[in-house]
């Protein structure tokens, strides 16, 4: 199967326009739950593609403002590559969405979804275990985590999903980077020299504040709700046996729009299943 078979096309992709601001990319984001949005500009030779822009960029520079300081270049193929080709390339550099270009047009988008979409629909292999492919290291939080710490949590951990526990240790959901940006907001104010990063009424608030020479300097802060945890996850746990096929793991995420499946066995969580492992199978 080839990428212009497998791809979302350009007239169908969300693209935003530079100059722009975070708040242009944001609003996407958490309204359609993307990974990143791709960013173009126009010139007088018609539209140039400039890179991505994505979650992890508007939490780690909470402070920046413009979009073109956010972008990222990132890996891109061509419309004649095969879907085992995208497969290998997103295991190897980790990105999600990979732009189909033709220089420097942008000719449309590849995920990871439309991969595991490939798999789901039999275009794709699909007949190997998750008991094969699981990932056995698990990120975990406590249910009773601030919502601020486990987005550092996840950031630290560079995972974007992290299974929720309860006071028995048990899983009882799931929290995702989504979660976080479909709750973050962004807020501008001035910041003191001297400030700390947590707001100082509350050890747990993360404001990403940066003090600047000897005088009071505006300051864009991503404002992430301190509530815990369990007031954010996914109670309603989907999950898999280590002997369901990749095919049947892949029908599941796009059943539930979902990235990663907890691999239980008895009742006792033993791997995760990331829509990522399932590329495993074709390379």
């Amino acid at each position: 199967m080839n990428v212009a078979d497998a791809m979302t096309p350009r007239d169908e992709v969300v693209t935003v326009e530079i100059p722009g601001t975070r708040e242009d990319v944001l609003e996407y984001l958490q309204d359609r739950g993307f990974s990143s949005v791709p960013i173009v500009k126009e010139t007088d030779d018609g539209e140039v593609f400039r890179g991505l822009v994505t979650r992890e960029s508007l939490i780690e520079q909470p402070d920046e403002d413009q979009l073109a300081m956010l972008i990222r270049e990132v890996p891109s193929v061509e419309s004649t590559a095969s879907v085992t080709d995208v497969a290998e390339l997103v295991l190897e550099s980790g990105e999600r969405r990979v732009p189909v270009v033709d220089g420097d047009e942008l000719l449309g988008i590849i995920t990871v979804t439309d991969i595991v979409r490939a798999i789901a629909e039999g275009e794709e292999d699909g007949d190997t275990e998750v008991g094969t492919l699981a990932t056995r290291e698990v990120n975990t939080v406590y249910q009773g985590t601030p919502l601020p710490v486990a987005e550092r949590e996840l950031g630290h951990a560079n995972v974007p999903y992290a299974i929720v526990l309860d006071d028995d240790a048990e899983h009882a959901g799931m929290l995702t980077e989504v979660d976080i940006i479909e709750v973050a907001r962004v807020v501008q104010g001035e910041s003191d020299p001297g400030d700390a990063v947590a707001n100082q009424d509350d050890e747990w608030m993360w404001e990403g504040i940066k003090a600047v020479g000897s005088r009071a300097v505006p300051t864009l802060n991503v404002e992430i709700p301190s509530e815990p945890v369990a007031e954010f996850m996914t109670a309603d746990l989907v999950t898999v046996s280590k002997n369901k096929t990749a095919r049947e793991a892949a029908q599941e995420m796009l059943s539930h729009d979902i990235e990663q499946i907890p691999l239980v066995s008895g009742g006792e969580l033993t791997g995760i299943v990331r829509d990522v492992d399932l590329l495993e199978a074709l390379v």
